[in-house]
């Protein structure tokens, strides 16, 4: 109760950037918890707490955008009223996603092996080292990977339509996979720079977390986008199917909308395997 209260859906909508903060709060919390009591199993558990703890909030943002179907806007105003809870979405993710790589960053290495264990065997299967591909191999890559990422959008709307929010969880496993990247490649770095001495390096140590964090940043943030937004739509499904008729003029209304947010959803998420693909091997 005490997780949940700390912000109303209106009050997300209005300012969305509290949201990294409540983020960073719920995976803290997760993470400490799941170390104190299940620590085995902490890699799991971590993100389960963390996924429930922002349950009711999302539950209750995503009712609060169904009842804006219901009052007959036009798409486009529709589409701009669900741009807010949308960014507020995405600013918990940033928050989360900070709160897993800092914490993979300043823990102890035992720590970090249970603690990272599923999220470290998961990057090592679906990146072998790679950083870049060739221009004959591009096409094929971003196939592979935009199709990977509408497997993972497919199982965001049926999570969101079968349990309400449940696609909070696999946003909150994929933050913890992209957290332990980025806090793997800030603690390498680090450990590099940690044998430069003398305060003219500083602005180095901060160069290498910043760029570890935009290197992810790039592509992560429209494909996790294109996520909340299939999910914002299985929400706005599962609570319209609750509470009217199939066949009514608002439940058509609602389908309508919804279609609208899937068909935007492939379009983010095309944009961001091409931004993946041909854009941050170059920059990075």
């Amino acid at each position: 109760m005490v997780l949940e209260s700390l912000i109303t859906p209106v009050g997300a909508e209005k300012r969305p950037l509290q949201m990294i903060v409540l983020g960073f709060v719920y995976t803290t919390v997760g993470i400490f918890l799941s170390l104190w009591v299940f620590k085995a199993e902490s890699s799991l558990v971590m993100v389960f707490l963390a996924a429930m703890a922002a349950i009711p909030l999302i539950y209750n943002t995503v009712n609060l955008e169904e009842e804006k179907d219901l009052e007959g806007m036009e798409e486009t105003w529709l589409l701009k009223e669900h741009s807010k809870a949308l960014e507020a979405f995405v600013f918990l993710f940033i928050g989360m996603t900070i709160g897993f790589a800092l914490w993979y960053t300043v823990l102890n290495p035992t720590t970090i092996s249970i603690l990272f264990k599923s999220q470290a065997n998961t990057i090592k299967a679906i990146n072998p080292g790679v950083t870049g591909f060739a221009a004959s191999e591009a096409f094929s890559a971003f196939t592979r990977i935009f199709l990977n990422n509408v497997r993972v959008l497919i199982f965001c709307i049926i999570f969101s339509f079968l349990y309400g929010s449940g696609a909070i969880f696999i946003l909150a496993w994929n933050g913890s996979v992209i957290g332990t990247a980025i806090g793997n490649f800030i603690r390498n770095n680090l450990a590099e720079a940690a044998s430069l001495l003398g305060m003219d390096k500083v602005g180095h140590y901060f160069g290498i977390i910043g760029f570890g964090l935009l290197k992810y940043a790039v592509h992560g943030i429209p494909e996790i986008l294109a996520y909340f937004v299939a999910g914002l739509a299985g929400g706005i499904i599962s609570i319209a199917v609750i509470r009217h008729d199939f066949g009514s003029q608002k439940f058509e209304h609602v389908l309508l909308d919804s279609a609208d947010l899937l068909l935007l959803s492939l379009i983010i998420l095309f944009v961001a395997g091409v931004l993946e693909v041909w854009v941050t091997p170059v920059i990075f």
